[in-house]
């Protein structure tokens, strides 16, 4: 203010002009000494008190009129929040995780379901597979087919005539369809719970004495045709005299149950019952044949029917063969 009262001195100073001039002069350099006396003391009160921020950054409606609502009103704002977030109440929506990101979460290596897995294999190891003796079902193949078929002597017509040990030799045959035995290719025991054809004629010859008797079909074949006990039949008809002499205890002989490569081809063979009523029947181990129009696979008895002669089949399949009948030497005549 001193700095500038020099200067207010010289605008009041007169100038030999009117007097309405100097007035005029006078009021306005009052006023411009008002003004910047005035300057300072804002300038202090500036200094003295600043301006708080939050004049700067007002909050908008909405948040002023929550900050005004009452007690009550957030308390009960603050109930809510809790209830929907007990454990992180100052989580926002977007901080907490999505339920979905639970379900597609990828599992930790120990939380795979390793052991279970496991433990399914373990229920179906050989180890804990059934053994033939204990569950003598049918095999692979067997889907649909009949029970084994078995008969007590007194249905056959023939038995009671027959010389002891053709009897003999029937009721151990008989007492094999018993047994619940499959077809098993390769066995001659029916203790693996199944036999196949050469298998069960080896098994009841060897348990009725026949020692020298062999395991194939085709060498049975030999060892009666070179004893001089077998009779061929030609015929594809069931009424053939050639079946004359056919009697309980016979060894059947067939070729074309399936291919072979050996000579001469005999595949199947299976032993001889009798008739039960007019109907002649057999017994044996076989993967198909029939008894009373149900297929039967394993151990049992079928019937005996002579197929009928075919010519060679264009495709090149095999057809079964009926070739004949032998008697088994040392069981003495009926």
């Amino acid at each position: 203010m001193s700095e500038n009262a020099p200067r207010c001195k010289a605008f009041l100073a007169p100038t030999g002009r009117g007097g309405g001039l100097r007035a005029a002069r006078r009021a306005l350099c009052l006023a411009l000494f008002a003004f910047l006396a005035a300057g300072p003391m804002r300038a202090q009160d500036d200094d003295a008190t600043p301006v708080p921020k939050r004049h700067h950054h007002k909050q908008p409606a909405d948040a002023t009129a929550d900050e005004s609502s009452t007690p009550a009103a957030k308390k009960k704002s603050s109930s809510k929040k809790v209830g929907f977030q007990p454990e992180a109440a100052s989580a926002t929506p977007e901080e907490t995780p999505a339920p979905k990101s639970h379900r597609h979460k990828k599992p930790a290596a120990d939380e795979s379901p390793t052991p279970a897995k496991k433990k399914s294999k373990k229920a179906v190891s050989p180890e804990a597979s059934p053994t033939p003796e204990e569950t003598p079902a049918k095999t692979k193949g067997a889907a649909g087919a009949a029970p084994d078929a078995t008969l007590s002597t007194d249905e056959l017509v023939e038995f009671k005539k027959q010389p002891v040990k053709v009897r003999k030799l029937l009721v151990a045959a008989l007492e094999l369809t018993t047994r619940n035995l499959t077809y098993t290719y390769g066995s001659a025991e029916p203790e693996n719970g199944g036999m196949d054809c050469s298998g069960f004629i080896y098994y009841i010859l060897k348990q009725n004495g026949f020692d020298d008797v062999p395991r194939s079909a085709s060498g049975q074949y030999v060892w009666l045709r070179k004893a001089g006990l077998f009779q061929a039949v030609l015929s594809g008809k069931s009424d053939t005299f050639e079946l004359d002499a056919l009697r309980p205890g016979d060894i059947l002989f067939w070729t074309g149950t399936y291919a072979v490569d050996h000579d001469p081809p005999v595949t199947h063979t299976m032993l001889y019952l009798g008739r039960k009523g007019k109907k002649r029947v057999m017994v044996g181990a076989s993967d198909g044949r029939s008894f009373e129009g149900a297929t039967r696979w394993g151990v049992s008895v079928f019937d005996f029917k002579v197929p009928p002669a075919t010519a060679a089949s264009p495709d090149g399949k095999t057809h079964p063969v009926f070739v004949g009948y032998a008697h088994l030497p040392g069981l003495g005549e009926p």
